[in-house]
């Protein structure tokens, strides 16, 4: 297990009452530990503060440019789904199993953009751009809790509609209000426990020199870059519990969508492939999405790792992903569509004013 910043001090103090040296011109402290390799050879100033070199090689022009586009594209992001948790809390007609997971969805994607865009839109402005570290490790744990929720997440609903397309006679009862609700607690439980633990062990890292962050925001590998010991074995955890909770959901998702399309491709009627391939091929767009960029970002060796490739990989799973949800859960969506018509004739624009 790697020595907390507490415990770093501790061996400090104890290296010198051992025998320790001390170099008054450098401030370099070496110990020595029975059976060990040093594990910090210089008493470097551990960081309380992270700054972000995010978009400063874009030049002071684009700045304004940049938070105009990120400021309509968080405004968006946020009424879009806003507009669609009512429409369905407000809709009896779409009080299925289905749209439940939507209002999640939808829930979720408004978090995960707003733990992420108010930060950069106010980092855009100030100087200089800098956070705590206990901010950091909050806005770390929030990001990934509502990440791997979602996996989770669209794992149920590619379950639902495996269900409703391939077992139609047993959909109520495999699909009854309380498996909903069992499927998303276990989707918001094993966010919640397992990235807490993750971002706990983070950031029991001791973090020092400058703290620059290569990123626009707290994300994972960019934060394990700063630790001042040997993280290789970090990243082998990280990389498992990527694999694990990011993959096991996934292959659920395939599966399931292979079962779907196989069971698509023997309806005899077209009208009914047609209805059915319409909803199964917005889920498999939403899921392409997320799942594409996630996997490119944290299932890649470290080597492939660059400050532009991530920060424009994490760009498409931050700003533009939340924002085409709506968008393809309204416009390629007939049920949606046809309850904000109902409802926009029943109360229209000039008597709501």
């Amino acid at each position: 297990m790697l020595p907390s910043p507490i415990l770093l001090n501790c061996f400090v103090l104890r290296g010198l009452k051992r025998g320790g040296k001390r170099d008054n011109k450098k401030d370099i402290y070496i110990w020595h530990m029975p059976s060990s390799d040093p594990v910090i050879k210089e008493n470097q100033t551990l960081c309380t503060k992270f700054s972000f070199v995010a978009f400063s090689s874009l030049g002071e022009l684009h700045v304004p440019m940049l938070f105009v586009v990120f400021l309509a594209i968080y405004t968006f992001t946020v009424l879009g789904n806003l507009v669609i948790i009512c429409l369905i809390c407000v809709s009896p007609t779409l009080h299925t199993p289905m749209y439940f997971f939507l209002v999640n969805l939808s829930f979720l994607e408004m978090c995960y953009i707003t733990s992420v865009v108010p930060q950069m839109l106010v980092h855009l402005l100030v100087e200089p751009k800098t956070m705590s570290v206990t901010c950091c490790a909050a806005q770390m744990c929030v990001f990934t809790i509502l990440g791997l929720t979602e996996c989770c997440l669209l794992a149920a609903m590619a379950y639902d509609r495996f269900v409703a397309i391939c077992y139609p006679l047993h959909y109520t009862l495999l699909m009854s209000h309380w498996v909903c609700l069992q499927w998303a607690a276990a989707s918001w439980t094993t966010g919640v426990v397992v990235e807490s633990a993750q971002t706990t062990w983070i950031f029991t890292l001791p973090f020092c020199g400058t703290g620059q962050i290569q990123h626009f925001f707290c994300d994972i590998m960019p934060v394990v870059q700063l630790a001042c010991v040997d993280t290789s074995h970090n990243e082998i955890v990280l990389f498992s519990v990527s694999v694990l909770f990011i993959m096991s959901p996934c292959l659920l998702i395939l599966c399931s969508y292979a079962r779907i399309l196989m069971a698509i491709l023997r309806m005899p009627s077209a009208a009914g492939r047609h209805k059915a391939f319409s909803t199964y091929s917005s889920l498999l767009l939403v899921v392409s999405l997320f799942y594409g960029t996630a996997l490119f970002t944290y299932l890649q060796l470290k080597a492939a790792h660059t400050p532009d490739t991530d920060k424009a990989t994490a760009l498409k799973y931050t700003v533009v992903t939340p924002a085409l949800n709506p968008v393809i859960y309204t416009l390629r969506n007939k049920e949606v569509k046809g309850a904000l018509w109902r409802i926009a004739r029943r109360y229209p624009l000039s008597q709501a004013v």
